[in-house]
Parts: C-alpha cells; sequence; structure tokens
C-alpha cells in the first residue's frame, strides 16, 4: 500500500512537475524528433543501431542519476512497497507484455501521444488507467487482500 503524506502535497510543487515534465517531453520531441516513450527508449537499447546508443544510455542515465542527485541535496521521500518479489516481478512481467502489445508505456501515450491528440494513445491511456481502477477494485475489495 502506498502512504501519501497529504500534509506535504502543495499544488505549486505537482504543477511545477507537471510542467517540468511537459516542457522535457515536447523539448526531446521538438531537439530530437522521438518520443520520450520509457519503454521505447530501453527497447532500443535492446537492439541498438548505429549512432542510437548514446542519447539512449544519456537519457535513461538521466533517470537513475537524477535520484542520486536529489539526495545530494536533501532526503529523498520514503518509499514502502506492499507487496512481495514475486508480485513485484509478475507485475514488472506484465507491465511488459503491455507496453509491447500497446505500442507503448505510459509516458510514450499518456504525455507524449494525448499531447499530440492521438487517438491511438487515447484509447491506450484509458486502457491502462480503467485496467488500474479495475485492478484495484478486484484485489481490494473483492478478493480482500
Amino acid at each position: 500500500m502506498i502512504d501519501i503524506a497529504w500534509s506535504q502535497f502543495t499544488p505549486v510543487s505537482a504543477l511545477a512537475g507537471g510542467i517540468l515534465v511537459g516542457l522535457a517531453a515536447a523539448s526531446f520531441l521538438l531537439l530530437n524528433g522521438r518520443i520520450a516513450g520509457i519503454s521505447g527508449i530501453l527497447g532500443g537499447l535492446l537492439s541498438p543501431t548505429r549512432n542510437d546508443m548514446l542519447w539512449r544510455m544519456a537519457f535513461l542515465g538521466g533517470l537513475i542519476g537524477t535520484p542520486i542527485v536529489w539526495k545530494l541535496f536533501g532526503e529523498l521521500p520514503p518509499i514502502e512497497v506492499d507487496a512481495g518479489f514475486p508480485a513485484i516481478i509478475i507485475a514488472g512481467l506484465l507491465v511488459g507484455v503491455g507496453t509491447r502489445y500497446g505500442s507503448g508505456c505510459t509516458s510514450g501515450h499518456g504525455v507524449c501521444g494525448l499531447s499530440r491528440l492521438s487517438p491511438r494513445s487515447l484509447v491506450a491511456t484509458l486502457s491502462f488507467m480503467a485496467t488500474g481502477f479495475i485492478t484495484v477494485y478486484v484485489i481490494r475489495h473483492l478478493i480482500g487482500a
């Protein structure tokens, strides 16, 4: 279960974060002509092509390195995952399969695709969200876990 510290939530920080994500995605598209979808970027590393590795590694390095930089200036928010390793592994595999079938992930469709008014991304994002809502409802209310 995720515990949200509502007393620490501020609309300003949420808005600033959303603006930064939007600016980063738009800048990436404008400067590189590519969608900032994590599954596609990572997938490109698994089947590399010439002159394509450096920017992919830099992008993923930024994702991994950001918490390290954050730690230099302040405390990282606590992370609590109320699931065992088998559940996490199964969930990760299902997400991986879903991104292949959906031709992208939540960042590619939800952030970049919706901002480009892509009908395919709208359907994909609605599917991601509906599946998440249904899964939580079934697990918490019908199964009672």
